[in-house]
């Protein structure tokens, strides 16, 4: 990666989103070198373990370089494209010099441009406005002698600026790799990178250690050093035309580490119970003509969440988590509706906030534009945050039912499966019915085997007998 050191170019590094996270993949680029750039102007798409964002540039100027390709996952903090905001592509020679002409009352309109109107984006914006401005508060010369410390600071925290001046450019290698040269003792700065991007690898973090031992034993020491470039090639071969090998990373990578942290943390109890749904289902097509409901989309999904929100207000203490560190049970007193959705990004839980205050054509609009926004790619970090409970309707791919992994940090979650007209006993007669199979996965930690079965039990006899919807609520 180039490192830019005129003083007219703003490298933009990868921020932090908000979500606590060390990286992203760079989608896609909507920009080119030798495009102009606004400030605000979204320049690329990244995704991030939980959705895909789209990231705006916090300055004007014409866009220099963009560091890394389209598919390439870069860590937060690294940067990613370089802005010149002078809006040409003067050498990186010239910058010097002009700076040492300029009188200070010409260079300082220059700087202030950028700071009037910068956006608050976690990873750059308001530290920057408040560093620059102090040089400017007083009218004599002197004053400014430390602004070049100041914008170097300001650049390495930032990346306003040039910061080549202060500190070398920190090594590019994953938090894995940092690790294991952490533990060998092995400084990024004096290993060679051999990977994609000059990104460090664990093969020359191992190559930095080989040359330290051959002090003690030569002759032993000197296999070591090239078994690593032969052994691991036969052991990583395939047949590429029988197998297809897919890098685990985004959505996928994070929903496999909440999976496995979810199932080796909380011990998890399935119940089951099979219930007849022929009069909520009878309801559904009722309500499709009702004109309250007009233009919104009624499924069998919208009295399954509503008599799912009705047991738990029966049962409040199953809409609780777990905190280990404090050895606390947490009590929810709002109920953050999860659904689970199955899209072209892999699997996520987007959640309806509040969803026990809604009434049911407030749910039913919330259900829709939770569904239209999965589907499009568009559900944001937030939307996936916070959830307290989930319903996972398993039934859309014909399957009678699961047994569902909790998602992390809550305590139930219902499996809803397939509604098929089957042989009933219904008044003493066999009859066909439509019937489903609920299966309900909760915490044991917190969720006793009565607790669990009363909840489950609730959602059958409101789905079984669904004016329990009014004499319940």
């Amino acid at each position: 990666m180039t490192t830019m050191t005129e003083a007219s170019v703003r490298e933009f590094k990868m921020p932090d989103v908000g979500e606590g996270l060390t990286e992203a993949e760079i989608l896609k680029w909507y920009v080119q070198p030798g495009d102009t750039v606004t400030d605000g102007q979204v320049v690329c798409e990244v995704e991030t373990a939980k959705a895909a964002v789209e990231l705006p540039i916090p300055y004007d100027g014409v866009v220099r370089e963009l560091h890394f390709p389209e598919g390439t996952t870069v860590d937060v903090g690294t940067a990613i494209i370089a802005v010149d905001l002078a809006g040409g592509a003067a050498p990186a020679a010239e910058a010097p010099a002009q700076a040492q002409v300029q009188a200070p009352a010409e260079t300082e309109p220059e700087e202030a441009k950028p700071q009037g109107r910068q956006p608050v984006l976690v990873g750059y914006g308001v530290a920057a406005s408040s560093t620059k401005r102090r040089p400017r508060k007083g009218a004599d010369v002197p004053r400014q002698e430390p602004s070049p410390s100041v914008q170097a600071l300001q650049s390495e925290l930032n990346g306003h600026g040039p910061a080549a001046a202060v500190t070398p450019p920190r090594p590019l290698a994953k938090p894995p790799v940092r690790k294991l040269a952490k533990d060998l003792g092995v400084d990024l700065t004096t290993v060679t990178p051999t990977g994609p991007d000059g990104i460090i690898t664990r093969e020359d973090v191992h190559a930095a250690v080989a040359p330290q031992a051959p002090a003690a034993e030569p002759v032993p020491q000197a296999a070591p050093v090239a078994a690593p470039a032969a052994t691991p090639a036969p052991v990583a071969s395939y047949d590429t035309a029988r197998e297809t090998r897919i890098p685990v990373k985004g959505v996928r990578k994070a929903t496999a580490a909440a999976m496995v942290g979810s199932a080796f943390t909380a011990p998890h109890v399935t119940e089951f119970v099979t219930v007849d749904v022929t009069r909520t289902m009878k309801l559904v097509e009722e309500l499709k003509e009702d004109k309250e409901f007009a233009g919104l989309r009624v499924n069998p999904l919208l009295l399954i969440s509503k008599a799912l929100l009705v047991a738990i207000k029966r049962n409040p203490d199953v809409n609780a988590s777990w905190d280990e560190a404090a050895q606390e049970i947490v009590q929810k007193h709002y109920v953050n509706l999860g659904i689970a959705a199955a899209t072209p990004r892999g699997l996520i839980v987007p959640n309806i906030k509040d969803a026990h205050a809604k009434t049911l054509p407030q749910l039913a609009e919330a259900l829709g534009e939770l569904v239209s926004t999965a589907r499009d790619g568009k559900t944001t970090p937030a939307a996936m945050q916070g959830g307290t409970v989930t319903i996972t309707n398993v039934g859309v791919f014909g399957v009678d039912t699961g047994t569902p992994i909790l998602n992390p940090g809550e305590s139930a979650i219902l499996a809803v499966g397939a509604i098929k007209l089957q042989p009933w006993v219904h008044k003493g007669k066999v009859k066909p019915r439509q019937v489903t199979t609920l299966a309900l996965s909760f915490d044991h930690r917190l969720v006793d085997g009565e607790l669990g079965s009363k909840v489950l039990a609730d959602v059958a006899a409101i789905l079984e007998q669904p004016k329990r919807l009014i004499t319940w609520a």
